[in-house]
């Protein structure tokens, strides 16, 4: 499968990601090996296989809902690194 350097450039970008100069061939390579062989496994014969769907038909466990005690307010606070007026303090933004 053919990948350029332009579709390298632009998923680096997307993943926020800086490459050198020399970076940009050896992934070009890689992602282009990945590429043919994920597309070579459009090739094989699944018609007999079934599908592999774990847990399919299957309920999913459950456990009871038991209220029970919280925290009280300063249980909550007492790890807090910041706190002010019996609030927790995060940083803006």
């Amino acid at each position: 499968m053919d990948v350029t350097r332009e579709d390298v450039l632009r998923c680096a970008g997307l993943a926020h990601l800086s490459l050198a100069e020399a970076e940009i061939e050896p992934l070009r390579r890689a992602m282009a090996q990945m590429l043919t062989h994920a597309a070579s496994l459009d090739e094989l014969d699944l018609a007999d296989v079934p599908p592999m769907l774990p847990g399919l038909g299957m309920p999913l466990p459950r456990r009871e809902d038991v209220p029970c005690e919280g925290l009280t307010q300063a249980e909550a606070l007492a790890n807090a690194p910041v706190q002010a007026r019996e609030h927790f303090v995060a940083p803006k933004g």
